[in-house]
């Protein structure tokens, strides 16, 4: 079984009116990180998926989700 993260953290990036570089800073990583989180080039680690699930104040699996792949 082949499975991809998706995320909405642009989503909640919008709904709060903050650009990568803001959401970067305020949890400690570059907005390089951000934009290939963002995109699925980048797997976020549990750390960094944690630190933007509490930034925003929500459970981690309101921003990142598994979709399985045939």
């Amino acid at each position: 079984m082949n499975v991809r993260l998706e995320n909405r953290i642009h989503v909640f990036r919008a709904e709060h009116r903050l650009s990568q570089s803001d959401l970067a800073n305020e949890i400690g990583v570059s907005r390089k990180t951000i934009s290939t989180i963002e995109v699925g080039r980048f797997t976020p680690s549990t750390l960094i998926a944690l630190k933007i699930a509490q930034y925003f104040k929500v459970p981690v699996e309101e921003i990142f989700w598994l979709v399985e792949e045939s």
